[in-house]
């Protein structure tokens, strides 16, 4: 079975090659380091130091499995094409709620790279999937849990 096709933007390749990087170089050692010294506590069959640096071994080695996954099947967005006033992939759209008034602004990015928190919103999500390739002006009905968005699209700008 072919492995999923990760969308990453040139900053979001940058940041899951250093992640990768520091949990190889770093924490690797860390954990390890961590490892060693609660075994030299003595009996590790009650030893909780040993039982929480042998988890966060494993979280690290998944982590790390991860993300070299997400790097084997990475396509980088290229973020300087686009801007002809069509909302694509690493595009910073600008939306207005028209029910509520509110104006939003979200980059359009791969799923691996998503985070709602700091706008950055999945173009698999019902938001970015119902956004991606409006133009400038369109009004948009998008189908979410709590009901129906009406978004008007008013500025699409590709990533400073």
């Amino acid at each position: 079975m072919a492995e999923k096709e990760v969308l990453l933007t040139p900053d979001g390749l940058k940041r899951l090659e250093e992640e990768l990087n520091y949990l190889k170089g770093v924490k690797r050692k860390e954990v390890a380091d961590r490892i060693k010294q609660a075994i030299e506590f003595g009996d590790i069959s009650e030893n909780s130091e040993y039982d929480e640096a042998k988890n966060e071994q494993a979280f690290v080695e998944g982590r790390i499995l991860v993300l070299e996954k997400h790097l084997r099947n990475v396509r980088v967005i290229n973020t300087s094409e686009g801007g002809d006033g069509v909302v694509s992939l690493g595009s910073m759209v600008m939306v207005k709620d028209l029910d509520t008034g509110e104006e939003f602004e979200y980059e359009i990015v791969g799923s691996v790279e998503a985070d709602p928190a700091n706008h950055r919103i999945s173009n698999e999500s019902p938001v970015g999937k119902a956004l991606l390739h409006q133009k400038l002006g369109a009004v948009v009905d998008i189908t979410v849990p709590i009901g129906i968005l009406k978004y008007q699209v008013t500025g699409i700008r590709l990533p400073s």
